[in-house]
């Protein structure tokens, strides 16, 4: 009954909408299509099916239903105007989209991780050096994320896939069982640290988190901004090192756990690299490329295109045999993404197209009246973080929400455009950690059984603002004052 509920709502939702009259202002082929884009959104969170397919479905309608959803009365007269080609080619944009291809290009470094065993043994390694105690070892887990964030777009691959692997096994070594009071001894610490690190990780670089290069992509088509990988990053970095450097403090203050000392854990990972043997040539092959691919991240600027420089990795990963082409053929969430986020994109870019964005915008810029810029500005941030509450999906949040919120900012006088962009940007990451089901990872965590749901909620609430507070006390001064 539960699965034919989450099947219903997205379609109920699109219907009851298409069903009402188009708002004042507003054309009734931008409510219509609207009312398809709230039914994507909606199936997004219900999920009855896989994200990519609901994506697919809901683009599949407005090509198919173009005359009434995608075009204006105008558009559809003018002469020799092909509307169902028109609508294709629409549908088909997001799958030309560099933004797109960054991030499955991103999905294949991880790839190269897991097939090489570098990832695995990166995280052994600070394992094996740092945990000598619970506090240091809580620094290994932040570390390993560090290291490997850079260049996994996917912090589920990145957490879920590599670090909690690893961080599972630790608790067991001193009796501290899931779903058993003993969890508190040394698990349930653990566990949170690697739930709070992941989400300030997928904030601090634009390729750490799938929705990031997104949500950029949205910037860009909406205020025509450009948000480089170095502007991200030097961006968040006053706000995300001081949090990467408390957060196994903060987390030994507010969830302390019941063991300090854990000699054991140095040794059950020496072992394990033991076993692992000495770095190989793929993990050579590996760490050379992803750290050229870093430099031109980093430095390339305008004049190296970004994901030019991630498919170019991915060919030389391919021709040094890191993996196969069959490997790439059979990395499902890889190709699940890519078309998950071109069809995004393109539903997103097209409420922009029809007017939707700049008809909503105008109605909220309108409560924002005499309001200063400034304070508009943490208002619609603040809307945009907690909001999150609302959702189960990042993606599906910043699909949903990042080009109006852009829109209302663009149409208050006096906005710092750029500043408040990234301010949204950077939200993405960390406003994962408020919830259970904030982003997938949690998901993970939860289930190990070490983290009870009135825990979470709990320390989710207080890192929630903690993280959120640092960001506008830190970084909206730091990127006001740099221009950023």
């Amino acid at each position: 009954m539960n699965g034919l509920w989450r099947a219903i709502a997205p379609v109920a939702v699109a219907t009851l909408l298409a069903l009402l009259p188009a708002p004042e202002g507003l054309a009734p082929h931008a409510w219509l299509y609207f009312a398809i884009f709230a039914g994507v959104i909606v199936g997004l969170m219900t999920e009855p099916l896989p994200g990519s397919v609901v994506g697919l479905i809901g683009l599949v309608m407005v090509t198919v239903f173009h005359r009434f959803v995608l075009f204006n009365p105008e558009e559809l007269a003018r002469p020799g105007f092909n509307s169902a080609d028109a609508a294709l080619a629409f549908s088909l944009s997001g799958f030309s989209n560099a933004t797109v291809w960054l991030i499955f290009a991103a999905f294949m470094f991880a790839l190269g991780y897991e097939k090489s065993g570098l990832g695995k043994r990166i995280a052994l390694t600070l394992v094996k050096a740092m945990g000598h105690n619970t506090l240091t070892l809580g620094y290994a887990v932040v570390a390993a994320e560090v290291l490997l964030a850079p260049v996994t777009p996917s912090n589920t691959a990145r957490s879920g896939g590599t670090i909690y692997p690893i961080i599972r096994n630790i608790p067991e070594l001193y009796d501290s069982k899931p779903d058993d009071p003993s969890a508190r001894l040394i698990g349930s610490y653990i566990m949170w640290v690697a739930v709070a690190s992941v989400a300030v990780t997928s904030s601090m670089f634009l390729t750490s988190f799938a929705p990031n290069p997104l949500s950029v992509a949205f910037v860009r088509q909406t205020t025509g901004i450009e948000i480089t990988w170095l502007d991200w990053f030097l961006g968040f970095a006053p706000v995300g090192v001081p949090l990467l450097l408390v957060i196994p403090l903060l987390t030994y203050w507010f969830y302390p756990p019941g063991i300090t000392r854990s000699e054991k854990v140095s040794q059950w990972a020496a072992s394990e690299l033991v076993l692992l043997g000495r770095m190989n040539t793929r993990e050579m092959i590996v760490a050379g490329l992803v750290s050229i691919a870093l430099f031109f991240w980093i430095f390339g600027g305008r004049s190296v295109n970004a994901t030019t420089v991630s498919l170019v990795v991915v060919v030389m990963m391919i021709l040094t045999r890191v993996f196969s082409w069959e490997d790439v053929l059979k990395y499902p969430s890889a190709w699940n993404m890519l078309t998950w986020l071109a069809t995004l994109v393109a539903l997103a870019d097209g409420l922009n197209r029809v007017g939707f964005v700049h008809w909503f915008a105008d109605a909220v810029a309108g409560q924002l009246v005499g309001v200063p810029a400034i304070a508009a500005m943490v208002i619609l941030v603040a809307v945009f973080f907690f909001s999150h509450y609302m959702f189960a999906s990042s993606t599906a949040h910043a699909t949903a929400m990042m080009p109006v919120m852009l829109a209302v900012g663009a149409t208050i006088p006096a906005m710092p455009m750029r500043a408040y962009s990234l301010l949204l940007c950077l939200t993405l990451g960390i406003m994962g950690v408020i919830s259970p089901y904030g982003t997938a990872p949690n998901l993970i965590y939860c289930g190990s059984g070490y983290l009870p749901s009135r825990d979470f909620w709990r320390l989710g609430g207080i890192f929630g603002l903690i993280f959120f507070g640092l960001l506008l006390a830190v970084g909206a001064p730091w990127i006001l004052l740099t221009g950023r």
